[in-house]
């Protein structure tokens, strides 16, 4: 799905979205990225079952007020001792589907909030 912004910006904004991959500022990814309005990094997660606590500490980093978590095409949860790094740090996560947290990255983007995404590409299959 291509997503349009109202008006232009130069921070960053997810453009489109589909299976196997995620378009920021109309640039393609096929991996796992960690977004905010400042920078775009190839967030090192192969899937969903890889998850670590090493993954939620680099979010933490990235000092968000709040944290989306994309989980590819359905919504699953991760166990609470892998984000224990952003509670600790009273970081709000909020878990759902990989189309859903690109179009609520975009709309807290747009209200200049300070948000940070991490996002699994959608299965091909």
């Amino acid at each position: 799905m291509k997503l349009h912004a109202d008006t232009p910006t130069a921070l960053n904004t997810v453009t489109a979205y589909g299976p196997g991959f995620i378009e920021i500022n109309k640039i393609r990814h096929t991996s796992a990225v960690l977004l905010t309005p400042e920078r775009v990094e190839v967030w090192a997660v192969e899937s969903f079952e890889a998850l670590a606590e090493t993954d939620f500490e680099h979010l933490r980093d990235c000092q968000p007020e709040v944290a989306l978590l994309g989980t590819g095409s359905r919504q699953r949860f991760p166990h609470p001792r892998l984000y224990r790094a952003l509670s600790n740090a009273r970081i709000g996560l909020e878990v759902m589907t990989t189309p859903a947290a690109c179009r609520t990255y975009n709309i807290l983007m747009a209200e200049g909030r300070k948000v940070a995404a991490a996002l699994l590409p959608e299965s091909t299959s």
